[in-house]
């Protein structure tokens, strides 16, 4: 095995969420090559489009993968869905040596079964019934048309014991765990066993999973353990909560990584959130991906589960656009925005952007404010500009016929003609040339808007309050 191969192993039967993209990203931070292998054995579950969408979102992440779909490793398939007669070995192989069997128990007979032994107080497992049938009664069911499962015969009266890298020494009872199926009665592979198998195949050193499948890892050791298959060590990483407390969902917060993509969040602060979910970093600033790699440290992962907090990704958002350049600004820009954007002005809005906006929806209203003749004016901003007087906007139009662009001389010349200062002077204006109470500098503002603009605002304002 390799110590530093790690790997993410998601089922394409729907978008990824906020849980599976941490873990796919604390598997990118802990290793030094990085597998990406998709468990689409459930075929009536997955979809080729999730598969894209999964692609998608990896890359939109950064989270570039060393093997997996597209790299340069042809002679392995990482779908499962194509590693059948793979897995069809290593089940002659149980069955050969007597360590796996068929089991033709009904669903119905399962839950009875489990029902008596929770009623008894006792853990449900398997009781073993198939488990004593001849060869003989095994024939007469499959003539029948019976399609058995197969089940993996755990040895009783032992002890799995593993040292989890998060959890720390674990120690389970295999007369706890009962004989599990390992094979389907449709003949697909059940994931304990395809996806042990195909860690040891691929030479994962490290697997790095939600705390979920703690109790599905001594099941998987067995299985190794019966093949001679080398077995990686585990982390179990604590899960993520919603805000209520509730295991993260659409109903408290839970957000795709696609739906997060379109609301225009940057990459850089979905990584920086996720990366501090459960797990501490000395830094508070925004780091790329390989400062958060080479700072991530197993041993700050946490036990208990944390809450996501949508605040604390807009917290990170935020930084992001702060720290972005023009170029990444602008393309971040929706379509419509750089539409309306003159060249001129290019530089002073993507300034305006970066300390005002944390969203492109928002970008895209400032840049409707200064780049058309639109103006919105609410109640409350109505009212701002009737208490200043038409004076006020009279003594403003003369300002700004004087200084021409210069902001500085246009307030010398407004707080002479006026004599109003702090909110009384600001205020109004804002009113007036954004239609906004609050926003960018009104320097910039002033800056921003073409003059025509201007005179043609603090005229409208001039002849409409009383």
């Amino acid at each position: 095995m390799s110590p530093r191969k790690t790997r993410f192993a998601p089922s394409p039967t729907g978008l990824m969420h906020l849980g599976n993209a941490r873990t796919a990203l604390f598997s990118a931070l802990l290793g030094d090559r990085f597998l990406l292998r998709i468990e689409d054995t459930d075929a009536e579950r997955s979809r080729p489009e999730f598969v894209s969408e999964l692609l998608d979102d990896l890359r939109w992440m950064g989270l570039t993968w060393d093997e997996g779909p597209g790299s340069a490793q042809p002679e392995v398939d990482y779908f499962q869905s194509r590693r059948g007669e793979i897995y069809r070995h290593y089940y002659e192989r149980l069955e050969q040596d007597d360590l796996a069997y068929p089991c033709f128990c009904t669903a119905s007979e399962l839950e009875i079964s489990r029902k008596v032994q929770l009623n008894a107080g006792q853990p449900p497992r398997y009781s073993g019934k198939c488990s004593r049938l001849t060869r003989e009664e095994v024939e007469r069911r499959r003539d029948q048309g019976l399609q058995p499962t197969l089940r993996f015969r755990v040895p009783r009266g032992v002890s799995v014991e593993f040292d989890d890298e998060v959890r720390g020494p674990q120690k389970f009872a295999t007369d706890d765990i009962g004989d599990f199926i390992i094979r389907r009665a449709d003949g697909s592979p059940a994931f304990f066993f395809c996806n042990a198998i195909d860690d040891a195949l691929m030479s994962v050193g490290r697997v790095v999973r939600g705390e979920d499948h703690l109790s599905n890892t001594p099941r998987q050791l067995l299985l190794l353990r019966a093949l001679a298959l080398a077995s990686p060590s585990y982390a179990h990483i604590a899960l993520i909560l919603g805000e209520d407390g509730a295991p993260l969902s659409k109903r408290n917060g839970s957000r795709s990584i696609k739906q997060l993509r379109e609301e225009g969040y940057f990459p850089s602060a979905l990584l920086n959130m996720l990366a501090r979910v459960g797990h501490h970093y000395e830094q508070d600033d925004l780091l790329d991906f390989a400062a958060l790699k080479a700072k991530f440290n197993i041993a700050h992962l946490g036990k208990s589960p944390s809450r996501f907090d949508i605040a604390h990704l807009k917290h990170w958002q935020e930084l992001a656009v702060r720290a972005a350049d023009d170029s990444e600004l602008l393309q971040w820009l929706r379509e419509e925005t750089r539409a309306i954007l003159p060249a001129n002005r290019t530089a002073l809005f993507l300034d305006i952007v970066r300390s005002n906006c944390v969203f492109p929806d928002q970008a895209h209203e400032w840049a409707r404010i200064l780049f058309t003749e639109e103006l919105l004016v609410g109640a409350e901003e109505a009212a701002v500009a009737q208490n200043a007087g038409t004076g006020f906007y009279l003594a403003a139009l003369d300002a700004a016929s004087e200084a021409g662009e210069n902001f500085d001389l246009f307030m010398t010349g407004l707080k002479a003609r006026t004599g109003a200062k702090g909110k009384q002077l600001f205020m109004p204006l804002r009113a007036a040339l954004s239609g906004r109470l609050d926003g960018p500098e009104l320097g910039k503002l002033y800056a921003a808007l073409d003059p025509f603009l201007i005179h043609r605002r603090l005229a409208e304002f001039a002849g409409e309050v009383t």
